[in-house]
């Protein structure tokens, strides 16, 4: 970092008001003043209208979200102990969740632990470092120390992950590339670890998010407790973790359906790693290579129960529109394709539609489909996914029952 005097920043009263209330993001218009330019990952001091210390952050010059804040309140120093300490306090919210038959989880995430642009989670022995924002590209092999000392189990290797827009930033600034291994050894990339004693392999190099969506544990879990005897349909498999479930709990087939190849092998992989598990193989596993809205409205085969888990629909405020047509589309055919007596679950990982309208906009289907049904439960994140500002809040799915 540049050895110029401190970056000094005054917020408006606004934004201090929201920092102080927990919320990290000060927006370039929010600034009120600052004493020169900064450079991205430049630690910030904010001073209160009374210039007294208010907190530090970090800051970007380049992103509409000029400065993360890190700490509001009494002067602190952010040296190496305060930084393993915020390390720490964010993988000790998950000591308790999980016990030896899950291996796979969330340690970081982002905003809600103090940490706003960083994420990690776990894979057995390995991690996966993912950065969304620029501001932690210069201190990588700082953070790797905090991650070593803040982690238990110490992990293995870490890999990091970066968001597509810091790809250019990244290599030409700090060459650092998507996929870097940052130490240890993955080999290949793929590792396998254990999630409520199922075996499922993630692509840390090169697969989605960090490898694997670790944030449909539980409803996951969920649809392994109504699958028994049933014939489970799961659209947007990817790698087939709802029909592992389905097959473990006693579904008698799944079927998964996705536009991708690589990810329908990697779902036929996973029901074999867990052909031991009592059900898994008894259950009919068939895989669909298809365009899931097209393909819902073809098929002639209806089910007992079924996934619609599609990926994000909307990515910025501009696409909302598009994406509530989508998911009404996607209602629709879910329950056309739902047998009396069986469940469809709807789900949404798209942050800029909320959970309110995404749930109105499922039960207004349900109301127009001219079937009965009954609205079992809706959930949200995950516990080591929680939210705590409302932009992270993204993961939403509601529960409907068709009776017999």
């Amino acid at each position: 970092m540049s050895s110029r005097a401190r970056l000094k920043i005054r917020l408006t009263p606004a934004a201090e008001k929201a920092a102080r209330g927990g919320h990290p993001w000060i927006y370039g218009d929010r600034i009120r003043s600052i004493n020169r330019d900064g450079e991205a990952g430049e630690l910030a001091v904010i001073y209160d209208r009374r210039d007294r210390f208010f907190g530090f952050g970090l800051y970007d010059p380049h992103s509409p979200i000029r400065l993360r804040m890190l700490h509001v309140g009494e002067p602190v120093t952010p040296d190496h102990n305060w930084w393993v300490e915020r390390f720490r306090s964010a993988t000790s919210r998950r000591t308790g969740l999980f016990d030896a038959q899950t291996t796979g989880y969330r340690w970081i995430n982002g905003e809600s632990d103090g940490l706003p642009g960083l994420v990690l989670d776990r894979y057995s022995d390995a991690c996966v470092l993912k950065i969304y924002s620029a501001i932690w590209l210069g201190r990588i092999e700082e953070i790797q120390s905090w991650v070593r000392a803040a982690c238990d189990p110490e992990p293995q290797a870490l890999v990091l992950r970066l968001s597509r827009n810091l790809a250019a930033a990244a290599e030409d600034g700090y060459g650092l590339r998507d996929g870097d291994v940052l130490h240890g050894d993955v080999g290949s990339g793929v590792v396998t670890f254990l999630e409520n004693g199922k075996r499922f392999e993630a692509d840390l190099l090169n697969g989605q998010k960090t490898g694997f969506f670790l944030d449909q544990r539980e409803n996951r879990q969920r649809i392994g407790e109504i699958a028994a005897g049933k014939d489970v349909l799961n659209v947007f498999s990817h790698s087939g973790g709802f029909s592992v479930y389905a097959a473990a709990g006693g579904a008698r087939s799944a079927t998964d359906v996705d536009i991708s190849a690589h990810a329908l092998a990697g779902a036929e992989r996973n029901m074999a790693a867990n052909a031991k598990l009592s059900g898994v193989a008894e259950c009919r596993h068939e895989t669909v290579k298809a365009d899931a809205f097209g393909w819902m409205e073809e098929v002639a085969e209806r089910f007992d129960v079924v996934i619609v888990d599609p990926p994000s629909l909307a990515r910025r405020q501009s696409e909302v529109a598009a994406a509530l047509a989508a998911y009404r589309k996607l209602a629709r055919a879910g329950l056309n394709l739902v047998r009396p007596g069986g469940t469809l679950l709807a789900a949404s990982c798209s942050a800029h539609v909320s959970a309110p309208e995404f749930f109105t906009l499922v039960r207004e289907v349900a109301r127009r489909s001219g079937r009965r049904w009954d609205e079992i439960e809706t959930r949200l994140h995950a516990p080591d996914h929680e939210a705590r500002i409302p932009e992270a809040h993204y993961l939403k799915a509601i529960y409907l029952r068709i009776p017999s």
